[in-house]
């Protein structure tokens, strides 16, 4: 219970600071009247509210996850790492692939299906926000583009 309560607090305090840094996030001079401040907040006010709930009424029963699935965990963390680093020089198909199909395989345990997820992912994906919603996103990396 008491780890419970301290993570509470961890993620009260956290959250705090992530609503006071969006409160210094700039109007544009093009902006729709909800304005680009409101989503951190909404953010911020659910992690505050997630981590009352949290001091006020820990899990009496908490069990913690065994060696394995910490294991498994820190994987895709470094996964997800990686991904942040590798995007740019690799671009956004490749990493987006790689990523997805390792953590795929993660859930899956099945190898043939998790590269098709990860293929998937990374052409679909980029179509949907290169194409659907015009985001400009270097799908390649830059020796393969001219």
């Amino acid at each position: 219970m008491a780890a419970d309560r301290y993570f509470g607090l961890f993620m009260l305090v956290t959250a705090l600071g992530y609503i006071l840094n969006a409160t210094t996030i700039q109007d544009s001079f093009i902006t729709d009247p909800v304005g680009p401040r409101v989503f951190p907040y909404i953010i911020g006010g659910a992690i505050v509210l997630s981590a009352i709930a949290m001091i006020v009424k820990p899990d009496p029963d908490a069990e913690w996850p065994g060696l394995s699935i910490l294991v498994q965990l820190a994987i895709a963390l470094a996964v997800l790492l990686g991904y942040a680093f590798l995007i740019k020089p690799l671009g956004f198909i490749a990493t987006t692939v790689l990523a997805s199909g390792i953590l795929a395989y993660q859930i899956s345990h099945r190898p043939f299906a998790s590269a098709l997820t990860g293929v998937g992912l990374g052409v679909g994906l980029f179509v949907l926000f290169r194409f659907v919603l015009g985001l400009s996103l270097q799908g390649l990396p830059q020796m393969f583009i001219s």
